[in-house]
């Protein structure tokens, strides 16, 4: 068997446009996608839910969102009005399932404002979906998508994969093996103390710590109830304040999954903003929708490219764009 590997057009290179029509990577990964697409596309209508569609812009950015953010928003100008590229339309999945009183997704880009490195896209694919219930519900709801998924892509394209990445066992595993669950703070204890972060009232996990995990408690593990102020504000306080009700799920190149409940009512998105230190003028609307129409949701984003890296068992994410993107580039097409 020939392995296929890519070009790193992202070096950035003179015709790289052109490498793209002809390189048998990129063509391979333009298949995935549709697949993808697809497999999404029949996994939610089997559900009943629905696709909706969303603007890239918006004026509540879910990022930067309090003082534990890790990344900053991208603005830009529009007729002389500043606005902002979605990192994530979660909250208009949360207004879709008030409108159409379903479980609504979509697969679209997202942008931030950070620089590209192997595991960090400045622009993303992103396969987001929002569900009525609980973190229980929407945890469930990722570990069934992720299977259904995963067998599909096998099915259909198991050899391209392996001519690809070089192997298939490792998806194969996936419907028979169990995700494991874990609290932050119970993973706190399970990685080398240098791994956990104190940021002086909330910590975080170093990706380091993030293998350390997969090495120890075995790939696919969740890790949920993260310290509030590590996450959005948006996520669903715990038993008090100091906890969210969100997961993280790590596998391939870490974490690839990111859940969680919402707040239900107006008055906790409220005092989330004050603890997160978050302006509300701008997020006015949001709790607006909750006084409106009270409704218990919970989310997901999956990251396109972080999938196949670990479908493809690659070790570089910006070799899984068709077409590179870099915030400071000037580039074309």
């Amino acid at each position: 068997m020939n392995k296929v590997r890519p070009s790193s057009l992202w070096h950035g290179r003179p015709g790289y446009h052109l490498d793209v029509l002809t390189n048998p990577w990129y063509q391979a990964i333009a298949v995935l996608q549709n697949s993808i697409s697809e497999l999404t596309a029949d996994f939610w209508r089997g559900r009943g839910g629905q696709t909706i569609f969303l603007p890239v812009t918006t004026g509540s950015i879910s990022s930067p969102m309090g003082l534990g953010s890790d990344s900053s928003p991208v603005d830009v100008e529009l007729a002389g009005v500043k606005t902002y590229l979605a990192d994530s339309m979660q909250f208009m999945l949360e207004f879709g399932c008030r409108l159409t009183g379903r479980e609504c997704y979509y697969i679209m880009p997202s942008f931030r404002g950070e620089f590209c490195d192997s595991t960090h896209l400045s622009q993303f694919f992103h396969s987001e979906a929002e569900i009525q219930g609980g973190l229980p519900d929407v945890l469930a709801a990722v570990e069934d998508y992720l299977v259904a998924l995963s067998a599909g892509l096998l099915a259909r394209h198991g050899d391209l994969i392996e001519r690809l990445g070089g192997r298939t066992d490792h998806i194969e595993a996936v419907a028979g093996r169990p995700f494991t669950r874990i609290t932050f703070d119970e993973a706190a204890t399970l990685v080398e103390p240098d791994q956990i972060v104190d940021h002086g009232g909330w910590r975080t996990l170093t990706r380091a710590g993030e293998r350390q995990l997969m090495r120890t408690t075995g790939e696919f593990v969740w890790v949920t109830h993260w310290d509030h102020l590590a996450v959005p504000f948006y996520q669903a306080f715990g038993q008090d304040e100091r906890t969210a009700l969100n997961g993280d799920l790590l596998f391939g190149p870490g974490e690839v999954v990111g859940c969680g409940e919402r707040h239900e009512t107006s008055a906790q998105v409220e005092a989330a903003l004050r603890l997160h230190r978050v302006d509300r003028e701008p997020y006015r609307w949001y709790l607006e929708m909750r006084d409106s129409s009270v409704m218990r949701t919970a989310g997901f984003g999956l990251g396109i490219e972080r999938y196949l890296m670990w479908l493809l068992s690659h070790d570089d994410i910006r070799d899984l764009q068709l077409l590179p993107r870099e915030n400071g580039k000037d580039i074309v097409p």
